[in-house]
């Protein structure tokens, strides 16, 4: 597959930076702070451009996989933390750096990834020989793929690399690219295998669980690229209203402008302390049973709710330009056009939703404990709250079609205890108001007097003086 050359020069900047590998390097820098120290520098590269980073996150998130077999770990992370991007077409230990992917869709489906069709046969050597397909294969220039195959033991997953150690193809057959409404920086292609040498990663019939791993990692890169993306859209709606003159005023000085404006910042003010609050989740669940908690319940819950909103949220900020943000050389196309993709892959709006209640379902006490950790960072404003949240469980425990209730109402609260933790002050205090205390809404600019818009607007996007 050829690329821009813009796009490799996107992903050797991004490689140095360690976008791919800074959560499993060995420094002291970012000890204790690994995962909020990436978001960060993922959410600022997020915010110019979001397609070559999903290689970048399957890189990094693979590594996840991969400690299920330490040998392949100890094989492979070395050669994928150098910080060095490597486009060469070389089998993988001639390279001076590795990018690696995933397969797990089929053409009959990518959630039930246990109806798989794809095979895995063992070889005499301890590898084994993969016939079958997948449907969407991302960044297919990757030196390895992470796939699904049923072994004989049942589902597992395999290392598959694209180049054999001899410099010859792997029995990899691209079909085609898929033609997509965004994430067009980024390849995805149908392929066949064909015979193509694996190892195993984990244990015999244990993809499912090896593969997980890899994607609770992609999840919250999911939820950050998303609040990159929003915040990079409204700020192109703030800057454009506070320049463009109607009828011989600024639009942002129109009190109903103000109000659009300062109604989609507090979302986004929201999504993103949400997706670093799960970031530090991350980073800290291996000291604290709360944290711990938090990361197991929420990551779906913040993918569910930060990914959903993206594509209502940009369409509102393309409406601020009027007709110069629906056409392609303004942003906003594009950022319209690529949120949609991160509430899709990695689960879509109802596997987040029914994953929330299986993760809740199989720990009892989970759901107490993330509900704590909301009512200490609420405070007093949080007690009716948690009497909802309560109910929410109470009623989506017996009836599966109140998931999505359950699962939005956990982002909206946590999200408010966040920016209450924060210190956001009257920011915070906005979004409790309208989200965990108004009425229903669908649209932007719902606001009413109580709340100064322009104070919002000012705070969270200061006007360059």
């Amino acid at each position: 597959v050829e690329y821009h050359p813009a796009y490799h020069a996107l992903m050797r900047r991004s490689i140095a930076g360690g976008l791919h590998s800074s959560v499993w390097e060995n420094g002291d820098a970012e000890i204790g702070r690994r995962h909020q120290v990436r978001a960060a520098r993922f959410y600022l590269t997020a915010e110019l451009e979001t397609g070559h980073l999903c290689p970048i996150t399957m890189t990094s998130a693979s590594l996840a996989a991969l400690m299920a077999s330490p040998k392949l770990f100890r094989e492979w992370a070395p050669r994928v933390t150098t910080r060095k991007y490597d486009q060469t077409q070389k089998p993988p230990v001639q390279k001076t750096g590795l990018t690696l992917g995933m397969g797990m869709t089929e053409k009959q489906g990518g959630t039930d990834v246990r109806a798989n069709t794809t095979r895995a046969e063992r070889t005499g050597s301890g590898f084994y020989r993969l016939t079958g397909h997948k449907w969407f294969m991302s960044a297919p220039m990757s030196d390895a793929f992470l796939v699904l195959g049923q072994a004989p033991e049942g589902l597992s997953c395999f290392l598959v690399p694209r180049i054999l150690g001899d410099g010859s193809g792997n029995g990899f057959r691209f079909q085609r690219l898929k033609d997509k409404l965004g994430n067009r920086s980024n390849a995805s292609s149908e392929v066949e295998f064909v015979n193509a040498i694996g190892e195993m990663v984990g244990d015999p019939g244990a993809g499912v669980k090896t593969i997980m791993d890899m994607v609770t990692l992609t999840r919250l890169d999911c939820a950050v690229a998303s609040s990159a993306l929003m915040r990079a859209g409204l700020a192109e709606a703030v800057h454009h209203t506070r320049h463009r003159q109607v009828f011989g005023s600024n639009l942002i000085d129109q009190p109903l402008m103000q109000r659009v404006l300062a109604d989609m910042a507090l979302d986004v003010a929201a999504a993103t302390a949400l997706s670093f609050r799960l970031a530090r989740s991350f980073d800290e669940a291996a000291s604290d049973r709360g944290e711990a908690a938090f990361a197991r319940a929420m990551t779906p819950v913040v993918k569910y709710w930060v990914c959903k909103i993206a594509p209502g949220l940009l369409y509102e900020a393309m409406e601020c330009l009027g007709g110069n943000g629906y056409v392609e050389e303004a942003p906003l196309a594009r950022y319209y056009r690529e949120a949609p993709v991160n509430a899709i892959w990695e689960g879509s709006g109802n596997v987040m939703a029914l994953d929330v209640l299986r993760v809740l379902g199989r720990a009892p006490g989970l759901f107490e404990e993330v509900l704590a950790g909301i009512d200490r960072d609420l405070g007093t404003g949080g007690r009716g709250t948690i009497g909802v949240l309560k109910a929410a469980m109470q009623v989506a425990a017996t009836d599966q079609g109140s998931a999505r209730l359950l699962t939005e109402q956990l982002a909206l609260s946590a999200a408010a205890a966040e920016l209450r933790r924060l210190g956001a002050g009257r920011i915070a205090d906005a979004f409790v108001e309208t989200r965990l205390g108004g009425q229903w809404r669908t649209t932007y600019g719902m606001l009413d007097s109580r709340h100064d818009a322009r104070m919002i607007i000012d705070t969270l996007y200061p006007p360059v003086t």
